[in-house]
């Protein structure tokens, strides 16, 4: 992932050095587990944790020659380690290595990106409730539909975000898993117990069954769960972006002093950084497909999903932990129009009250048939500019409702009487 879009504890936890140190790790926990069954020598394994080390440069080195990565790893920390590097890796395969570390990994990334959802959803919490009661227009098909508020637009947010942090977890604990079963799965060469105890020190669960390699549907769920966190970003991305069009601008982006819109035009103002979600989200949730397709595997293992998680493993969560620090910083700095948002709703001279003086006119006794073709007659000249609704529908005869029955109907503060229900049903009581 190129630097623009990486923050430094995500993209460390990728880099080589990292991933070599994790199976350092891996290695060093197996071969305790192998002392306690008599299979290695103590001093073997005092060995190679007193003098167990790497140099990313030179495993390199020996990869060129070797073409297999996890044998140049090998080679080198013999160079360090001397004659008791015999006994590391005893009765294991790469796939033990790699599987594991993929996963730690995995798991590690899951910790960081959900302390970055748990960001957000305060960020969203704080606006939701500095927002609750301020009316705006809520919309369908992108045509103004009733009043809503402005902070159930972000509870609505709060909600979805905390519904996906749900997910990751659960994603998280699916990849939780360790495979230390040697060639084919089947521990023909390795104790299952070697399995367990470099599970519980890495703090993985067992693999129940593995191929020689941990099997693909987990990772599939994994990412596909990014891939939905993603969406919702983008979803929130869209919404601000709309909100931020010149002929709404009910919200925008914070414009900081000194900042540039357009190299042509000194007057722009433009959501630079919610269309930079939307495109960022797009990776990510691209990066799902592939996953998908690593579940299939010839037999009890290829290395075709190899190259892909080499890739998909750092690029979706860099991208998506940028992607959420940046999500989270525009809405602790998003700019709110509460005036804007009153005259948008007034903007249609009463015809979001439509439905009210519908329902009243059946509740008059009008069919509903007859009291929608009346409500229509009335709102159609409004959206002409011909007119104000309440005005119209007072001097339409065939409306049965008195004036200041009419009058009643076109109250906002009707609109918003079970905000806080659903505000306890989001964020609960109190």
């Amino acid at each position: 992932m190129i630097p623009r879009y990486a923050r430094p504890e995500m993209t460390n936890l990728w880099e080589a050095e990292s991933r070599f140190s994790i199976w350092l790790d891996i290695e060093t926990h197996a071969m305790d587990a192998m002392v306690t069954l008599g299979i290695v020598p103590a001093e073997a394994a005092k060995a190679v944790r007193e003098r167990g080390g790497f140099e990313v440069a030179r495993i390199d080195e020996i990869e060129r020659e070797v073409k297999h990565d996890v044998i140049a790893f090998l080679t080198s920390l013999a160079e360090h380690v001397g004659p008791e590097a015999r006994f590391v890796h005893q009765g294991m395969t790469s796939s033990d290595v790699l599987d594991t570390c993929f996963n730690v990994q995995l798991t590690r990334a899951a910790d960081i990106l959900i302390a970055d959802l748990d960001a957000l959803l305060r960020a969203l919490k704080n606006r939701a409730m500095e927002h609750k009661m301020t009316p705006c227009i809520g919309r369908s098909h992108a045509i103004h539909a009733e009043p809503t508020t402005f902070g159930l637009k972000m509870a609505q947010a709060y909600a979805e975000f905390d519904r996906n942090r749900a997910r990751l977890v659960a994603a998280r604990a699916e990849i939780a898993t360790c495979a230390i079963s040697g060639a084919v799965g089947t521990f023909a060469n390795i104790d299952p117990t070697v399995e367990a105890h470099v599970a519980e020190k890495m703090g993985l669960a067992v693999e129940p069954v593995s191929t020689q390699v941990i099997p693909r549907d987990r990772h599939a769920m994994f990412f596909a769960t990014l891939g939905v966190i993603a969406s919702s970003i983008e979803r929130l991305a869209v919404e601000i972006r709309h909100l931020q069009r010149t002929e709404v601008l009910e919200a925008e982006e914070y414009f900081s002093e000194g900042q540039k819109g357009s190299s042509a035009m000194p007057h722009k103002r433009n959501p630079v950084l919610t269309e930079n979600l939307t495109g960022l989200a797009r990776l990510v949730r691209g990066m799902a497909l592939p996953a998908m397709e690593n579940v299939a595997l010839w037999h009890e293992r290829d290395i075709s999903h190899s190259s892909v998680e080499r890739m998909i493993g750092p690029d979706a969560t860099i991208t998506l932990d940028f992607a959420l620090a940046r999500l989270t910083s525009v809405m602790d700095n998003l700019v709110v129009y509460p005036e804007r948002m009153q005259d948008n709703l007034d903007k249609l001279g009463g015809l979001v009250h439509s439905q009210r003086v519908l329902l009243a006119l059946t509740q008059a006794g009008v069919s509903r048939e007859d009291a929608y073709r009346l409500v229509q007659r009335n709102a159609m000249p409004v959206w002409r500019g011909e007119g104000i609704f309440l005005d119209l529908l007072k001097a339409d005869a065939e409306v049965v409702l008195d004036d200041a029955t009419l009058e009643s109907l076109f109250d906002l503060s009707y609109h918003f009487k079970h905000v806080d229900t659903i505000f306890n049903r989001v964020f609960g009581q109190g």
